[in-house]
């Protein structure tokens, strides 16, 4: 029996009691912004400020002492939470990866592409072979050159993994590497995952007959990459992404221990691959989540020692937009942090345009390589996050986050499991169900504007020049709703040469008017409909303003107070004017009141209400259709 100390417990009454007066001025805050009384509100006011991610984690507004979590074990130690490498090289950090061959089947400017990113920062380097990348005759003209024993390459080759292997086997065959453990390839073969996207990939029996080549190299082979960027891709959760790659190992794992491979053979055959995205600490939470998970299989299949698999993070295609897309370059820069913090092995930056077919005009290949490699480079060599393995150790907010990731990837695997396995729950859709419902409920909270995208529902760039028509989307992006909307708008601006238009109405002074004029002009704007402003405007002087903007659709702009007198008549005048379709900003509460008061319809009720909390791809699909784009 241990007995707490009296300092021990003299620091935690201080805190229960620092919390408590915390509690109370919380709950003193949100009565007045409420307008209610502390005693109607509940003794844990504070979880009214709570949020629930997609996995259905719940985040606190403050974390401290009391919710410190146990220690986790050192780096290199099972359940390697802390990342599975104690003795990697503080001053070089994580592997900075770049994608090389994608969309290019010369040998040649490949190879000077790539000894050009190892000359300048690149530190591993992923290569695409076959399809309409890098033919299998042109690999070792494309890594002659590349010290194999330096830069650990990836290789991605659909189905053409086999022939891939051979020939980067040969190429390692060849050169005049002493150490033939030092050298580092992964052969990425990943029938499973392509399985669920539907692309083209290696039978299992394949795989597994490279995994026992593989094992029987003189070199530091991993055949299989379970890639769960695939999850991601099609609107997973991180949770999601997380249980369903964990599942997707353990099938891997029954089918190479059946082949006569051990377990400890088996677990060294496998890597992972996950998405880094802009929210940093969920991020971070993730990658550390995930090595607890895969770590607990492999205790379970009796070797706990193997279960440390790298982590290959790439950051999210899912978040990148395609309108503004240089907004893109923080988005990246903050998955890279990221999964750096996070403990990732290997971290590849997309392009900033990666989501424009053929990249943003104007805009070179090489100069957006450059800003990917840089950005990485700038986090190692001048923030220095590399220095420190697991720096958000401690942190009460992350070490509560990641158990709680853990934990809810693990039910996820364990929900697959009892549907029968990976196969089985591909085969019955259950995977994908769950995985679309919440995209669902992504989709539901972007359209509603909960979740912010600069530069896409939120500070849209209207100024931009059309993109071309870009290909069917592959990846569930976020912002993918309204920017069929900009899609829609540039359309018709290339048939009338201006955008569909709307007449901003504001009533009162500046300072009256001006929360809601933005507000109208941002929201429209999202969905590519250009707003006119013109100034303060009276009953008189509404109709000049309407013949001038020559508008079909108006938004009357103004303060709770100033509608109350001077909405209808404004909406009449607006009416008489010619505008045919006359929105309010404001919420339809107000016009409830205004019509108990009167009794009667005249025509000065707007035909819709705009507020933060509607529909905005509905509401903005509607005008379009209306104003014929």
């Amino acid at each position: 029996m241990s007995v707490a100390s009296p300092e021990s417990a003299s620091q935690e009454d201080a805190s229960t009691s620092a919390y408590a007066a915390w509690q109370k001025a919380v709950a003193g805050v949100l009565a007045k912004s409420r307008r209610v009384d502390v005693a109607d509100l509940p003794v844990d006011a504070e979880h009214l400020l709570d949020a629930v991610t997609y996995d259905g984690v719940t985040v606190a507004p403050l974390y401290g002492v009391l919710d410190e979590q146990p220690e986790h074990p050192l780096p290199g130690v099972h359940p390697f939470v802390r990342g599975r490498d104690r003795t990697r090289d503080v001053n070089a950090g994580w592997t900075v990866s770049a994608k090389f061959g994608a969309g290019t089947s010369d040998p040649e400017s490949i190879n000077e592409s790539i000894l050009d990113g190892l000359n300048n920062g690149i530190s591993g380097v992923w290569l695409s072979i076959g399809g309409s990348g890098l033919p299998v005759t042109g690999v070792a003209r494309a890594l002659d050159g590349v010290l194999l024993d330096l830069a650990p390459v990836v290789v991605d080759a659909g189905s053409d993994v086999a022939a891939a292997a051979d020939a980067i086997f040969a190429v390692a065959d060849s050169s005049s590497v002493e150490d033939r453990a030092a050298v580092d390839i992964r052969l990425g073969a990943a029938p499973l995952t392509a399985r669920f996207a539907g692309v083209g990939s290696v039978n299992v029996d394949e795989t597994v007959a490279l995994a026992v080549l593989a094992e029987a190299r003189p070199e530091t082979v991993r055949a299989i990459t379970v890639d769960g960027t695939v999850f991601h891709n099609a609107g997973a959760s991180d949770t999601q992404e997380v249980g369903a790659s964990v599942a997707a190992g353990l099938e891997y794992l029954r089918v190479l221990t059946a082949a006569g491979l051990t377990a400890e053979q088996a677990l060294s055959q496998i890597e992972f691959r996950f998405a880094a995205t802009d929210d940093q600490f969920q991020t971070i939470a993730k990658f550390r989540a995930a090595r607890m998970v895969w770590a607990r299989v492999a205790q379970v299949v009796g070797a706990p020692g193997a279960g440390g698999a790298p982590q290959h993070a790439v950051t999210s295609e899912a978040m990148m937009s395609q309108r503004d897309p240089w907004v893109n370059m923080l988005r990246t820069t903050l998955a890279a942090f990221g999964a750096g913090i996070g403990g990732a092995d290997a971290v590849t930056v997309l392009p900033f345009d990666v989501a424009l077919d053929g990249g943003a005009a104007g805009v070179s290949k090489t100069f957006a390589a450059r800003i990917a490699r840089n950005t990485q480079l700038l986090l190692l060599e001048e923030s220095h996050l590399g220095r420190v393995l697991d720096p958000g150790a401690g942190s009460w907010y992350i070490e509560k986050l990641t158990d709680d990731l853990a934990e809810k990837a693990w039910e996820f695997t364990r929900t697959i499991e009892s549907d029968g396995g990976y196969f089985a729950a591909l085969e019955s859709g259950s995977t994908a169900a769950a995985i679309a419902n919440t995209k669902a409920q992504r989709d539901s909270d972007v359209a509603h504007r909960r979740t912010p995208l600069t530069g896409v529902n939120e500070f849209p760039n209207l100024a931009e020049a059309p993109i071309p028509p870009q290909p069917d989307a592959t990846v569930a992006r976020y912002g993918a709703a309204f920017e069929a909307l900009r899609d829609r708008s540039d359309a018709y601006l290339l048939e009338q040469d201006a955008r569909p238009l709307a007449l901003l109405a504001p009533i009162g002074s500046v300072a009256e008017h001006n929360v809601r004029t933005t507000f109208a002009a941002n929201l429209l704007a999202s969905g590519g409909i250009h707003t006119e402003n013109p100034g303060p405007l009276t009953t008189e002087s509404i109709a000049e303003a309407v013949r001038s903007s020559g508008a079909r659709v108006a938004v009357l702009c103004g303060t709770d107070k100033r509608y109350v007198d001077d909405a209808r008549p404004a909406v009449l005048a607006l009416r008489q004017a010619g505008i045919e379709r006359v929105l309010l900003a404001g919420p339809e509460k107000i016009f409830g009141r205004l019509d108990a008061d009167s009794g009667v319809d005249d025509g000065s009720r707007p035909d819709d209400f705009l507020t933060a909390k509607v529909d905005a791809v509905a509401v903005l699909t509607d005008l379009l259709d209306y104003l014929g784009a």
